[in-house]
């Protein structure tokens, strides 16, 4: 683009030079076609449009949520509960303290979570270990993220000497593996572990073949009863057939023991049917076979899936 400038014209020569250049006439060469052209005004302001005070949305303010770290000092008080350890292994029992903390109190974001483990017992055998494990498990506690694999870590200890059945018929391999077992019962309680509840189809169904099995193995008792009352008739009678001397003949211990094998069927009561085997998920005697698979009348393992 060329440009070139006129002279003066019609300007008084006792002009100031600012007057002067505004005289100055600018010719622009213009070597390309016009689309369109607009008259621009000095100066030109664009009006502002300021917002409505009363559309401005209001923002609350973001909530400071504190989880659980290393750095979350120990309060005054903790809530907790104490658990109860009763096992043939030792002499005395184990009282097992677990006390937690309550983080972002009274809002919604509430969170309770274990802070700190205690052991106590009149037994002092192994008191190295205890308060050696309970330090741990209390700094794992305190380091806060996931501290559930706990669980499965401590009851997957077994004891090399064999382990024991509790109260219900649940077997525990070890003492760790109970102590495993309260505190996912404590975790449990507080929200932080939860039961993989069975539907209502699947309860049903090991309700209907549970029934048909006590069915079967009822059937099973009888007919071996019948048929041992048939055989012990039968040897009973060819004896006093054979007894020619009546003061050397003694049916009366005979029969004695046709009533004692008569009253032994009467066996104890349980949750669950007798010949039950263990169940290596839920450690309760409580597998049976259904349909050619084991299944769990418990918590509705099995192997077939």
């Amino acid at each position: 683009m060329n440009v070139t400038t006129g002279g003066i014209a019609s300007c008084d020569s006792a002009l100031s030079q600012q007057r002067i250049q505004r005289c100055i006439q600018v010719t622009i060469k213009i070597s390309k076609k016009i689309k369109g052209y607009s008259v621009g005004k000095p100066e030109a302001q664009i009006p502002v449009v300021q917002p409505d005070p009363h559309d401005v949305i209001a923002v609350p303010a973001k909530a400071e949520v504190i989880q659980m770290h290393e750095k979350v000092e120990r309060p005054e008080t903790l809530i907790g509960a104490t658990y109860k350890i009763k096992s043939p292994l030792f002499e005395h029992a184990l009282y097992v303290t677990i006390n937690d903390i309550v983080l972002n109190a009274g809002t919604e974001y509430e969170l309770r979570r274990p802070f700190e483990i205690f052991i106590n017992s009149k037994n002092m055998d192994h008191f190295q270990w205890i308060v050696a494990l309970t330090r741990i498990m209390s700094a794992v506690f305190r380091k806060g993220g996931d501290v559930t694999f706990l669980v499965e870590e401590l009851k997957a200890v077994f004891d090399p000497r064999g382990g024991y059945f509790k109260a219900g018929g649940v077997y525990m391999p070890s003492i760790v593996a109970e102590l495993g077992a309260i505190i996912e019962q404590h975790l449990k309680s507080i929200g932080l572990l939860h039961d993989p509840e069975m539907s209502p189809e699947q309860r049903k169904l090991i309700s209907e073949k549970r029934a048909a099995y006590e069915a079967r193995v009822s059937k099973d008792s009888s007919k071996k009863k019948s048929e041992l009352s048939n055989d012990l008739a039968g040897v009973l009678g060819e004896s006093a057939r054979k007894s020619t001397d009546a003061h050397h003949s003694s049916p009366s211990p005979a029969s004695g023991e046709g009533r004692g094998e008569g009253d032994e069927p009467s066996a104890t009561s349980s949750a669950f049917p007798p010949g039950a085997t263990m169940c290596h998920k839920c450690n309760t005697n409580a597998v049976i076979m259904m349909d050619g698979c084991a299944t769990c009348l418990n918590c509705g393992y099995s192997k077939c899936g």
